[in-house]
């Protein structure tokens, strides 16, 4: 047990306890804003960062919840400060907020070492959010817990209940085919979002939610609570509170983010039936907190724990409002408990198992029991083959099961407008057994890896009811998405890598329960066609996006920037105050 500390060891003290002229003008300046001494001598200091955004509809509710965590950090005897950090609204950011993930990241952690703070609540939940603040909070070494946005409350259509995301790609496929009417197609658009909150799918929102609660990162079953649930208002004082006596304890991130958390992490994400963008953000935050991590940890965690959670797109019916209800994370957990490191400690002060006493399933169609799982394997699969030497990925428990091995041609595409364009067509000569493929969308090529690897399917096929057929791209999906869509090749087709080898009409195999994928080509033709290649043109020739292509890692690392990894260099030092 580490020894509470006292007020003189606090970063916040080196700021304002000093008897001197630097000293002076941090007191001076604090009281320029209407604070007194009484509101931080002998009180740690929590930065609350703060995410929301006016253009950020799952964030919209955080002008409320930040008085909320404000209130528990007074309540519990700190002094609260409020520090607005990037919004990343994942609907309205282009190309991709992904591309900006890292950019968040590098401002939490400089905002919290910077300024004079101690600790800190992270306010996020919208999908980049969560991983982005994990990692700059992980790498400023601080006592830090997450404060979750929690998921909107389910759509509705004439009676249906919608899921974000998922109902919208359902749906447009079907007003592609001619089946809705543009009345249809805008009272879903009025009915599909309904509250703050993001996602209600098992989107990756929801999914990165859970796995950083998984992951002991946030007090125990917040992640599902609803965005406008009052029991969401009652967590965010409590994390307030509970931040104050984390900086006392001098609990920091590295004490929970272990290699065994991880690992239970990795458990809970496949009985979710997890986004495939969580190996991508799991793989960074793991490296940030000096865990090593490769997708091998997440195939292995596929093969042994099947899906429990009845939650599209992976299930057929609920939402992440009634996985609520349905006892939520911990009830979920409460049936992995064979599966998971009891013992790994939480940003609560106390174990995970402990903080599942008590926890209990109310629906067991919602969570289902091990006996009884949604989809035998867990969510997502890791292929790797000449196509794919680094690996790629794909959600068997959201595709079409007769596509889990499939051969067939390919339709090869080097840009989004061109394949868009030419899927409409009624004339393009395609069969259901074709493999549609879209390159140079990965980390440098999108760049940023937008969430364009849900190809459409050709029109000419949605008349004729096609609703899945194999695509294949080096970019991701929304974790809303579905369909047997392989994605994050790697190494992707912008810096060389197999998949801008292809070309029209080559036969393309994969096998999921193999975990092959192959591009059947014979090596000397490979050879001939890698001889002519040349790369797409850079999109970004100065600023960040400049830095982003000289620095990213590939899908399979984690897509973090190499001078950010832990083991780049020497943690940085505390800042000088002179």
């Amino acid at each position: 047990m580490t020894a509470r500390k006292t007020y003189d060891q606090l970063r916040s003290a080196r700021w304002f306890a000093p008897d001197d002229l630097r000293g002076f003008g941090h007191r001076s300046r604090i009281m320029q804003m209407g604070y007194g001494p009484e509101d931080w001598v002998g009180k740690p200091v929590v930065a609350i960062v703060n995410t929301w955004s006016d253009i950020n509809p799952c964030h919209a509710h955080f002008k409320t919840r930040v008085d909320e965590v404000k209130r528990g950090v007074l309540q519990a005897g700190g002094f609260p400060l409020e520090l607005p950090a990037l919004s990343l609204s994942e609907n309205f950011v282009k190309p991709t907020t992904m591309l900006y993930r890292n950019l968040l990241a590098m401002e939490v952690e400089e905002l919290l070492r910077s300024h004079p703070v101690d600790g800190a609540v992270l306010m996020g939940g919208c999908d980049k959010t969560t991983p982005g603040l994990l990692m700059g909070a992980t790498s400023a070494r601080l006592p830090a817990l997450f404060l979750p946005a929690g998921p909107m409350i389910r759509g509705n259509w004439r009676g249906q209940a919608l899921g974000s995301g998922a109902d919208a790609w359902k749906y447009w496929d079907e007003r592609r085919a001619g089946n809705l009417t543009e009345r249809d197609w805008t009272d879903i658009e009025a009915g599909i979002a309904r509250s703050p909150g993001h996602c209600m799918t098992m989107g990756t929102a929801s999914t990165m939610t859970a796995i950083t609660e998984a992951l002991g990162m946030t007090l125990p079953g917040a992640s599902s609570i609803p965005a406008v649930d009052a029991a969401h208002a009652r967590m965010a004082a409590a994390a307030g509170r509970r931040a104050v006596e984390m900086i006392w304890e001098d609990l920091t991130p590295g004490r929970v983010q272990t290699r065994a958390a991880f690992d239970n992490a990795i458990t809970v994400a496949m009985a979710m039936g997890c986004s495939t963008n969580a190996i991508i953000h799991v793989v960074a935050m793991a490296r940030r907190a000096g865990v090593e991590l490769g997708l091998d940890a997440f195939d292995a965690a596929s093969r042994r724990v099947p899906v429990l959670a009845n939650v599209r797109p992976s299930g057929d019916r609920y939402l992440m409002e009634d996985f609520f209800y349905a006892g939520g994370l911990p009830g979920l957990m409460s049936r992995l408990r064979g599966l998971l490191n009891l013992d790994a400690m939480t940003v609560a002060g106390k174990s995970l198992g402990k903080t599942l006493a008590g926890a209990v399933v109310h629906n067991d169609d919602v969570i289902r029991p091990l006996d009884n799982p949604v989809y035998r394997e867990g969510a997502l699969a890791v292929l790797r083959g000449n196509l794919a030497p680094d690996g790629c990925v794909i959600k068997p428990s959201a595709c079409a099961p007769h596509l889990l091995q499939h051969v067939g041609p390919a339709l090869v595409f080097d840009d989004v407008p061109t394949m868009k364009a030419t899927l409409d067509r009624d004339d393009l000569d395609v069969t259901p057994d074709h493999v549609i493929v879209l390159r140079n969308a990965g980390p440098r090529g999108g760049p940023g890896m937008p969430e364009w690897g849900m190809l459409p399917i050709p029109k000419k096929l949605l008349k004729q009811g096609v609703r899945d057929m194999v695509r294949i791209s080096d970019a991701r999906m929304s974790g809303t998405s579905y369909g047997a869509c392989v994605l994050h090749v790697a190494p992707e087709a912008q810096i060389g890598g197999p998949l801008g080898l292809v070309r029209d009409g080559d036969m393309i195999a994969i096998d999921v329960p193999a975990r092959a994928i192959e591009l059947r080509v014979s090596g000397d033709e490979l050879a001939r066609r890698r001889a002519a290649w040349v790369p797409q043109p850079e999109r970004h020739q100065r600023g960040y996006g400049w830095m982003f292509g000289q620095h990213i890692r590939q899908a399979h690392e984690g897509c973090d920037f190499d001078f950010l990894e832990t083991g780049f260099g020497a943690p940085s030092a505390e800042p000088d105050i002179l």
